[in-house]
């Protein structure tokens, strides 16, 4: 009895006593400890006899609290040359170039000595002044749009809090409320734009009443078709609902990501500020050279033959650092949230985003480099995809090649699907971090991809409302007090874009709450725990993978 009661005894990543004990690790027993009568639960079970399938030949995961050893290091350097290398060569741009590629106009060819010279008689003009004549023409409107999208940053502060409390506390009626808008408003801007237009001489001079007839059918197919997709979905808004709350819940506990989040935003603009000063001062790098062209000669700018490659380091740095850092807000998230998730009493929380932020930015950046290496080169691979496809070229081969880079494409999009999210929360590496969660969710029949996805779009569909209503109230606002005229629907468009911006990097942050949630619940269902009985409440109604047959069920 002993003996099976210690061998069913769930096993634990972390030994309690050594929070730092790596995953995966056995642990070291003591060599003046006497020899155990029975056999490590840790020792495969003798040849022949078929695996066990309970969950408790499985080691468990639980969060790291203790320190964390440095992982993907390799990449973390490869991404600091990347870096060294971009402000190397750009202060050395700096130095290197050529003050004469501003008056490329007052070099003439000398035939003399074969190559261009300056010309003393010439004077050089520059057509800046031109810029800033013509803009002062229009410094009313550009006064009217920046106190517009000032305004705009300013209130949408308070709407996302507003926004964020509404959803903690009235799910329900948030989103049931929300959903007739999805309908309504796409409705009435598509039949206004085409009675406006039709009653403006200009426009349907210039858009034929058949040309109108038709967009005015494609969008309302839109509509109908968007109508589809809630009524298909309609017996999963109810768990989308409670899903969302609980994930608002979980993020109006942990407000300060507000505060961090847009901050390292911010830094980031700062780190991008040199590099495009870079790469402006890169393009002087060169020399005027005569060229002949139809028997005459003039004089040329010519780039030094480092600089194109330049440029490519450059962007790549730019796009690997920007993907870096949309990891980096994930892993930060997710640690956060998961320190609240596992904690008993919130009480105990301190310096949760502290600890997050020092692990992203300590052990874990070559796994943050990594990830976001990963979705560089899928975004620019598929990217060039989309390219070629609009270029229509045909062919079998070129069919073939594209039906095998989106399955790649596909794979590692699957493979990134919560595994900066299990990595914040153990501290593993990044392919083991990948591996990990899958059978982590495969054994306790839990999908890999999310099954809830409906919820990002309720929650977008709630964004383009509320953008859509404040930009109506701006367009109407400014109608009464300015006199912008037509301008007026310029200016209400980019107050609209604006606010969706932010609130869409609003659902961004919800959207990772949700995932590390979900990450979080199934290692408190793996543990045969619950840490937050609300969040049990909730994702216990999420259905069974599809990828297992319920017979595979053990009761």
């Amino acid at each position: 009895m002993g003996s099976s009661e210690k061998n069913d005894k769930p096993i634990s990543f972390y030994d309690t006593s050594s929070p730092s004990q790596p995953l995966l690790s056995k642990p070291a027993s003591h060599p003046s400890s006497p020899p155990p009568e029975d056999p490590p639960p840790l020792l495969p079970p003798p040849l022949g006899d078929p695996p066990e399938s309970d969950a408790s030949q499985y080691l468990q995961i639980a969060y790291n609290y203790g320190p964390r050893p440095f992982k993907d290091l390799p990449f973390l350097i490869i991404f600091l040359i990347f870096v060294l290398s971009t402000f190397g060569f750009g202060i050395f741009s700096i130095f290197h170039r050529n003050t004469n590629y501003s008056n490329l106009s007052s070099f003439v060819y000398d035939s003399n000595s074969t190559s261009c010279v300056k010309d003393s008689l010439s004077s050089s003009y520059s057509a800046n002044w031109v810029f800033f004549v013509s803009a002062s023409s229009s410094s009313h409107i550009l006064k009217d749009l920046i106190w517009t999208l000032v305004i705009t940053l300013i209130l949408s502060v308070p709407i996302c809090l507003v926004l964020l409390l509404l959803l903690k506390h009235y799910t329900k009626q948030i989103v049931y409320s929300a959903l007739p808008f999805f309908i309504v408003i796409p409705i009435f801007f598509n039949v206004y734009w085409f009675v406006a237009c039709t009653l403006s001489s200009s426009c349907s001079d210039a858009f034929p009443l058949v040309y109108r007839i038709l967009v005015l059918g494609f969008v309302f197919l839109i509509i109908a078709v968007i109508v589809w997709i809630f009524v298909a979905n309609w017996h999963r808004i109810e768990l989308t609902v409670s899903i969302i709350g609980v994930a608002s819940d979980a993020l109006s506990r942990n407000l300060g990501l507000f505060g961090v989040l847009p901050c390292m935003t911010f830094g980031l603009v700062v780190y991008y500020a040199p590099i495009v000063v870079f790469l402006v001062f890169a393009r002087l790098n060169g020399k005027i050279v005569p060229r002949e062209v139809s028997g005459e000669y003039t004089c040329v700018w010519k780039q030094d033959s480092w600089v194109p490659a330049y440029y490519a380091l450059a962007i790549l740095t730019m796009l690997w650092s920007g993907a870096a850092l949309v990891e980096a807000q994930v892993y930060v998230i997710s640690g956060t949230i998961a320190q609240w998730y596992f904690s008993k009493e919130e009480s105990t929380l301190k310096r949760t985003i502290r600890t997050s932020l020092r692990n992203a930015f300590g052990p874990s950046s070559g796994t943050i480099c990594l990830s976001g290496l990963l979705i560089c080169v899928v975004r620019v691979v598929r990217g060039v995809v989309d390219s070629a496809r609009q270029e229509e070229v045909t062919g079998f081969v070129n069919l073939v090649l594209r039906c095998c880079v989106n399955a790649l494409l596909a794979a590692v999009d699957f493979l990134n699907k919560f595994t900066i999210n299990f990595a914040a929360i153990t501290g593993e590496a990044y392919c083991s971090s990948a591996r990990m969660t899958y059978e982590l969710l495969r054994r306790n029949l839990l999908s890999a991809v999310f099954v809830e996805t409906i919820s990002s779009r309720l929650l977008v569909g709630i964004v383009f409302v509320l953008s859509a209503i404040y930009a109506i109230a701006a367009w109407a606002i400014l109608k009464g007090v300015s006199d912008l005229g037509g301008d007026s629907y310029f200016v209400a468009a980019l107050a609209w874009l604006l606010l969706i911006l932010v609130l869409g990097f609003f659902v961004h942050v919800l959207d990772n709450v949700i995932d590390t949630v979900y990450i979080c619940y199934a290692i408190d269902r793996d543990r045969g725990e619950v840490c937050k009985q609300e969040v049990h409440e909730v994702y216990v109604h999420l259905p069974i993978s599809r990828n297992h047959r319920p017979s595979l069920i053990n009761v």
